[in-house]
């Protein structure tokens, strides 16, 4: 089963001192243990590089674009990014319209809209609750994997 890496998992696995990033790091492991595919998509790396070049002082990681752009390699040997495909734009319109998506809710639906052009329902996201809107997805918890562990 493929399932999508939502950005707020990959930033976890970038920063060892995180409180999450135990659960992300557990998540993952198991995930895979249990035969998931694990991959991203482009707008998971955008989320990613914006919070990660953003400064401490404003709830980012503080990362060059040097380290940044390091960290990515990593986390593109790990979980490779899927393309985003021509009918991208087309479904993400359709989506944002159809559940009234306002603000940044508008990003969940790109992931939603890449997931879908795809044939893709799993997404793992610290974020659930946000996903809550989109019908037809499997939206997965780090701390629900890791529980399901033990």
């Amino acid at each position: 089963m493929i399932t999508i890496l939502d950005a707020n998992i990959l930033l976890r696995l970038t920063e060892p001192s995180s409180p999450q990033y135990p659960t992300a790091n557990t998540a993952v492991k198991v995930l895979r243990g249990q035969g998931f595919e694990l991959r991203t998509i482009p707008q998971s790396y955008y989320e990613f590089w914006v919070v990660a070049t953003r400064p401490l002082a404003n709830n980012g990681l503080g990362l060059s674009a040097q380290e940044t752009s390091a960290e990515l390699a990593k986390l593109e040997n790990f979980f490779p990014v899927l393309t985003d495909t021509p009918g991208l734009f087309a479904e993400w319109r359709a989506l944002v319209v159809a559940h009234d998506c306002k603000g940044k809710v508008a990003h969940d639906a790109r992931i939603v809209a890449a997931m879908r052009t795809h044939s893709l329902t799993h997404l793992l996201t610290f974020n659930v609750a946000d996903f809550a809107r989109f019908p037809g997805l499997t939206v997965l918890d780090p701390a629900v994997a890791v529980s399901s562990d033990r």
